[in-house]
């Protein structure tokens, strides 16, 4: 297993960023509010979590080992693939998931686009026991992941890969841009513009 990458950030894209290993340019598929924190040029440490398939070996990066540890633990839920765990934790952070499940709240978590009301109870069920107790602060006095980048495009491929329309995503990104301020939280932005399509 890779467990962490560290170098310099050689690119960052839409879904996913590049970091230079030993000469080598690894790259690792992360979160909108993972990338926003990532600078073209500057050296990064990438908790990661390697998955393998048949026909593909895809890692996957975190901006810390929670993130990470939740990611693996959710995808040991039946129907829980690394697309969709990572597509989970880009709308909940990893207490907020700690909280709803363990108050078996369905709403929450159908939050996620992909979770319909059986699977959220599924994974309520299979997970309640295994993901831990939330830290002992609420979720808005958590340290938020905040970046400079141009955070219109972030949330908007952010919202197509988690599968909604592309029209639809952008009119969601038109809605919350009173929210971004002077250093735009993506993550806080991708989950306002989350919310903003739920009730459309």
């Amino acid at each position: 297993m890779i467990a962490h990458v560290r170098g310099p950030v050689t690119a960052v894209g839409l879904a996913s960023a590049v970091v230079e290993v030993g000469g080598v340019g690894i790259e690792v598929q992360c979160a909108p509010d993972t990338l926003a924190t990532l600078r073209i040029g500057q050296p990064a440490t990438l908790p990661t979590s390697l998955v393998v398939r048949e026909d593909s070996l895809t890692l996957f990066g975190f901006v810390d080992e929670d993130e990470r540890t939740c990611f693996e633990l959710l995808q040991t839920a039946s129907g829980v693939g690394p697309k969709l765990a990572q597509a989970m934790l880009a709308v909940l952070r990893p207490d907020d998931l700690r909280r709803a499940v363990a108050a078996e709240d369905v709403k929450t978590l159908t939050a996620v686009p992909g979770i319909g009301q059986k699977g959220a109870q599924r994974i309520i069920l299979e997970l309640r026991d295994r993901l831990g107790a939330p830290a002992s602060l609420p979720a808005s006095a958590s340290v938020p992941r905040a970046g400079n980048e141009p955070w219109r495009d972030q949330v908007q491929q952010g919202l197509i890969g988690l599968g909604w329309p592309v029209k639809e995503a952008a009119r969601a990104v038109d809605d919350v841009a009173g929210e971004a301020g002077p250093a735009p939280d993506v993550g806080a932005l991708l989950r306002a513009a989350l919310q903003t399509l739920r009730k459309a």
